[in-house]
């Protein structure tokens, strides 16, 4: 307890008596009375034999329960195992290989670890500190290649992750880290180490392939990855059609049946090997387990075809459709729960071109906007 607020009060002895108060604030001074601790108490840490000089080996973490004026700064000092300086260790407590280690040379170390508070008189704790060297790295990583679909409005991308690469190592201890050719860094990042793909803001309409790569220190293996990008004209939002799955999550659309859905979807609505089908946005259904795809079908001249037209080659085609996936509804004007004359309603669609939905697996990842129905009876 750091300090303590008393209110003592002095009453007289006459009729009727007569007090005051007054508040007396006691403060307890800290004495350095608490060594450093360790967390934890030992530590064994590897490193691999090969590695440049400075690699870095273990993070030291030490607290101390005193007052900040009798805690850290710490001076970390090695007081045994370290006869012949192979190992350094800074002033936040990072043990960093000072040699190249050889696994044939040595394959352990073990070092006493000091650490010193700053109060006065200082105290101090110890740890031991096993360094075991093995073999370097001997496979070279996997990593399986990526395809990203980015669906977004004209010129209004806001940016964001847009995928993961999944890259593994039969090396038990090696890191991976993952990296970037540097003139494609004005328009993707690439997070060094989960390897998470950052898209910047303002893509335009294209195809972009990356050139990353993944590096376990030893071995760098390229990955494929390549970005699709689609930007929405806002006639496609007004000659939309609504596929409504059931029992699947985006996920699994994506990962397991987006490529060859769309190909089925193709070869059933389409008119001409010119015409274009476009996915708008994939989105699960509140409260269910059903999942909407949005869609639309532009003409080879231009033109997108009317949502009845698209309706009726649907329903054609159904039993067609269901082989690949089982579909729940069809869906132009969605109706329901509205009792409106002779089933008219009007149906509006808006999309929050800010609010983006990232359907990732490790193969393909699909980013579309959110979108929005707004259903009402038509007088």
């Amino acid at each position: 307890i750091s300090g303590y607020s008393l209110v003592i009060q002095a009453r007289d002895s006459g009729t009727p008596p007569l007090s005051s108060s007054v508040t007396v604030n006691v403060d307890i001074s800290d004495v350095n009375d608490n060594s450093p601790v360790f967390t934890p108490a030992n530590y064994t840490a590897v490193i691999q034999e090969n590695k440049p000089v400075g690699t870095s080996i273990l993070q030291l973490v030490v607290t101390d329960k005193d007052s900040f004026h009798n805690g850290p700064p710490f001076t970390f000092t090695i007081l045994t195992g370290n006869e012949e300086e192979e190992f350094t260790l800074d002033p936040h407590g990072v043990l960093r290989s000072a040699v190249i280690f050889k696994h044939m040379v040595a394959t352990e170390y073990v070092l006493c670890v000091q650490a010193k508070d700053s109060g006065k008189p200082q105290q101090v704790s110890h740890t031991y500190v096993q360094v075991r060297v093995i073999e370097e790295s001997i496979h070279k990583p996997t990593a399986i290649p990526l395809e990203i679909f980015i669906v977004t409005m004209e010129d209004d991308f806001p940016g964001g992750v847009i995928g993961k690469i999944h890259a593994t190592d039969q090396d038990v201890y090696d890191v991976l880290t993952y990296t970037l050719k540097s003139e494609q860094k004005s328009l993707f990042k690439v997070n060094s180490h989960d390897g998470k793909i950052i898209a910047l803001g303002g893509l335009d309409n294209g195809k972009y392939v990356l050139n990353v790569s993944v590096s376990d220190g030893r071995f760098q293996v390229p990955i494929d990855v390549v970005v699709h990008v689609e930007q929405l004209l806002q006639e496609m939002l007004q000659n939309t059609v609504t596929i409504r799955f059931e029992n699947i999550s985006p996920e699994d659309f994506v990962g397991l049946h987006m490529h060859g859905f769309r190909r089925t979807l193709r070869n059933a609505v389409l008119s001409q090997k010119q015409d274009s089908l476009h996915i708008i946005s994939i989105q699960p259904v509140a409260g269910s387990n059903q999942l909407d795809m949005l869609f639309a079908v532009q003409m080879h001249n231009g033109g997108f075809y009317k949502p009845a037209y698209l309706i009726q080659k649907l329903t054609n085609a159904r039993r067609h459709l269901e082989n690949v996936i089982r579909i729940s509804a069809i869906l132009e004007k969605n109706c329901s729960g509205l009792d409106c004359q002779e089933q008219h309603c009007e149906q509006s669609l808006s999309i929050d071109s800010h609010s983006l939905m990232t359907y990732s697996t490790a193969r393909i990842s699909f980013v579309c906007p959110r979108f929005y129905r707004n259903v009402r009876c038509m007088c």
